[in-house]
Order: structure tokens, then sequence, then C-alpha cells
């Protein structure tokens, strides 16, 4: 008989590896912000950390949300932007903001239709099978509340991206960073302790939001939450977890006061002053919690009979580009001109009727037609002989600037010396030879040999950039090179060729 393998099975899922692609993948939007900086063309944005931008924003959205509301636009910008005026100095205020701005946006992801992020993965399933799923997550949200304002908050993936982790429960975490950080404090490790603080921080942010968007869900439509068995447990144990968590926090935060009043060490005193702030800051979240799931129920009840009697529900809108555009584009002409046709038969509004009753429709019956007249009337013709448009270029201009652009072969200058130079006869010849210069960056070479120019001029980039009265851009090199004629001997063996054929 033989005995059965031990070894793993190539072919077994590996939940574990579906984790650790997940929390790459979460990590992503982050690694592309440092790739594509060099889009931000306003801004030379290369000496900036992106990364460490784009932590720092996440960071200061979690810290500034509560229950109810998450964190403004410009503070988290303002805040973001004092951090890259530390890390390049040399730029003005205004490059820090615009850097901080796109940092924000690309987390939120704007310019996509869902604000969202896809990473797709494998997966083998029980039988062996490897297939592909996609894996969509947010890191920053966008909130309205009732007063109309709009607020930032962050999801379970972000937080995760700050703490290293993914998909972990969310109370056994919690208590685990807390016992972690009172271990740390008690062997007066308070640089370690101050990043296990942060992180029982951010997971009482994220224990907020996940109690937050039950709650959210039960004003939308409380048949989506079950508040017959899954919420009264989930409130329970979240009471008896905040409960144990403030006697365990009141703990830790004597603890540390006490060592910050006993030390004599400035730097030890500042860093226990930090952790004081951070435990105090975790206590009060939890409060806010407690409040609002002793509130819970009231809740409940309040939107079940709102819903109740709120009437039938509406017809949801018809989202024309996913339910109907995209699948039309892929069917032929003679499948795609019913639906189309049905749309806009339902979607155009009926045009009234012309007669609405019996007494107009014999009233327009029984009226005198009058004739109209066959003609409007003379119809004036414009005097457009003395409409001469004046050219935007006298020949003076272009002949100064053909004169400025008249370079020795092979000795480049840069497109700022020239413009400069074309700067002090005028705007219109500054124009002139900007408008030949980036003409010569992508040269028609083919047309100039069939004319027989001995010559032309050739741009390339230069690095840098150049300002200028008449427009902003990359810097310029602009040459002149020689043209060699086309062989004749050549087109003659190209010619005798045809007439062999």
């Amino acid at each position: 008989m033989r005995a059965e393998s031990t070894e793993p099975s190539a072919n077994m899922p590996d939940e574990g590896l579906v984790r650790r692609v997940k929390a790459l993948a979460c990590t992503a939007p982050l690694q592309a912000l440092e790739d594509n900086k060099g889009s931000l063309g306003r801004v030379d944005a290369r000496p900036y950390h992106m990364v460490e931008l784009a932590l720092h924003t996440i960071d200061q959205v979690a810290m500034a949300m509560d229950f109810d509301r998450g964190a403004e636009h410009d503070k988290v910008i303002e805040q973001v932007s004092r951090f890259a005026a530390v890390q390049v100095p040399e730029q003005s205020e205004q490059e820090h903001h615009v850097v901080a701005q796109w940092v924000l946006h690309k987390l939120i992801n704007i310019g996509t239709l869902d604000r969202g992020f896809t990473w797709t993965y494998g997966r083998i399933d029980g039988e062996g099978a490897y297939d592909r799923f996609d894996f969509d997550f947010k890191l920053l949200v966008e909130h309205s509340t009732p007063d109309g304002r709009i607020y930032l908050r962050v999801t379970d993936e972000a937080i995760n991206v700050l703490v290293g982790a993914l998909d972990t429960d969310v109370e056994s975490a919690q208590v685990a960073a807390e016992y972690k950080l009172e271990y740390l404090i008690n062997r007066r490790r308070l640089e370690d302790a101050k990043l296990a603080a942060e992180q029982a921080r951010y997971r009482s942010v994220q224990y907020g939001e996940y109690l937050r968007q039950y709650l959210d869900a039960t004003r939308r439509d409380v048949r989506t939450v079950d508040w017959e068995r899954q919420v009264p447990e989930l409130l329970e144990a979240a009471l008896e977890h905040i409960e144990e968590r403030y006697r365990h926090e009141s703990a830790i935060l004597t603890n540390i006061t006490q060592h910050r009043d006993s030390t004599h060490d400035a730097k030890k005193k500042r860093q226990a002053a930090e952790l004081v702030d951070i435990v105090r800051n975790c206590i009060h979240r939890h409060m806010q919690l407690q409040t609002k799931l002793q509130g819970a129920g009231a809740l409940f009840r309040a939107e079940q009979d709102r819903q109740q009697f709120s009437g039938l529900p509406q017809r949801a809108a018809v989202d024309v580009f996913n339910q109907l555009l995209m699948p039309l584009l892929g069917l032929p002409i003679a499948m795609a001109l019913a639906p189309v046709t049905h749309f806009f038969r339902s979607g155009v509004a009926p045009a009234p009727p012309a007669v609405t009753s019996m007494n107009a429709l014999i009233g327009r019956l029984l009226s005198v037609r009058t004739e109209s007249n066959r003609y409007a009337g003379a119809v004036p013709v414009p005097d457009v002989r003395g409409a001469v448009e004046a050219p935007p270029f006298s020949e003076e201009d272009q002949r100064i600037a053909g004169q400025v652009l008249d370079l020795a072969v092979d000795e480049p200058r840069t497109l700022s010396t020239l413009l400069s130079e074309a700067r002090r006869h005028g705007p219109a010849v500054e124009r002139l030879v900007l408008h030949d210069a980036m003409h010569a960056f992508n040269p028609a070479l083919s047309e100039a040999l069939l004319r027989g120019d001995q010559s032309m001029l050739l741009a390339t980039a230069a690095g840098g950039t150049f300002d200028s009265t008449a427009a902003r851009g990359d810097e310029l090199l602009v040459t002149r090179v020689r043209l060699e004629p086309l062989d004749s001997e050549l087109d003659d063996d190209m010619a005798d060729g045809e007439h062999d054929e």
C-alpha cells in the first residue's frame, strides 16, 4: 500500500498568497505616484518623495475623522503642503500646494468613473483550476453630510496600508496592539511604543468606520442589515470591547503619565507626552463610539418607521454610459437599432397635440387661409470689397525672423536664447521664431529633400524649461543641418527596374 504524500500540493488553494497579493495591490497606487510624478507639467515634481506624501495624506485624513464627519480637502492639502515644503524647501509655496493637491486627487482617483482602483489576481480553486478575479478597492472616499458639505474618509484598505496588514480582524488587532503598547511602555521602549500607539489609534479609526457603515446602510434601507441577530450581537460585543479598551487604555495612560512626570530626560519626557496625547485620542474615539452604539437601537426603530411609511421605492435612474452605450458598442447595427429606438422613445417627452378640443378643431377648419408671400423680400448683398484682412505678420517681421534662425550648420543654440534675441524686434518676431522652432522639432524631411533644400532646421529636447512672453515649455536645442541631394544614379536604377517589370 502506497503511503500518502505529506508534501503540500501545488494545486491546493493558497489563501495566504491571495492576502499577500491584495496587500501589494493596496500599495500600488502609492508606487504609481512615484512613477508618474514626471507628468505633473506645471511643477518640477522630481525632488518630491510621493510615497511619503501619500502616506502622510492618508494619515491626516484618518486623524481628522470622527464618527459623523471626516477631513476637509483644504485642511488636508495645507498640512501636506507643509510636509512637502520640508522635503523640498527650495520650491515655492504655490508649487508645494500643487503637489499636495495632485497627490490627494490621485488617492481619491479623480477622473475615473467610480473613483476606485482595480487589481487583477489569480486563485486556485479546490479542483486545481486557476482563475482570475478583480480586487476593487479605494483608499480615500468623499462623503457628504446633511448640510451639503463634502468630507474625506479613509477606507479599510487605506488603514491597512498605514498599519502594514490586510483583512485583519479589527477587534483582535486592536487588542493585540494595545497589549503590545503596554509591554513596550513597561520596558521603557518609548520610540517603539509610539509606533504601537499610532497603530492602535488607526485600529480605533477603522473600528469606528466599520460600525458607521452598518448605521449608514440602515439609514438607506433597513432590509439590507440583519437587525434580528447580526447587528444586535455586534453592538453587544462592541460595547463590551469598548468597556475593556477603556479600562486598559486608562491604565496605560496612568502608567505613561507617571513615567512622563518622573523622568528627567528631556527626550523621554517629550516621547511620553506624545504617547499621552495619542492614548487620550484613542479614549476620546471610544467614547464617541459608545455614544453612537447606545443610540443605534433608537436609530433603527426611527428608520424602520420612516421607511415603512415613506411609500414605494422610486425606480432607479438609468446609467446611460454603462447600461446602454457600452453594451451597444459591442453589438451589430441591426441589433443595436431596436434598444436605441426604444430608449429615445421612452426618454424623449411626448409632443403635445396641436388640437386639444372639438371647438379648437372646428375653429381651425373654418379659418380663412391666408396666402403667404412666396418671397421674403429683397436680400441685402453685403459689400465685402473693402473687408481685406490684414496679415498677422508683416514681411519685415518674417524677414527678421528668418535672420534670427539663419544659423550656421552644426552650431546649435538654445530656444530661449533665440527667443531673447527675437524679443528685441517685437512680439510678432518672437512668435514667428517660436513657430518655426516648434515645426523644427518634427521636421518634414522628405518634403525638404524633394524641394532640393540644402539645409533645414532641426530641434531636439535639451532638458529644463524656458519661459517667455509668447509661451512656456521644455527647452529645445535648435540647429541647422546640411541635407545631401538625392542620388541621381539611384533614381535611374529605380526607373530601370520599373521598365524591366
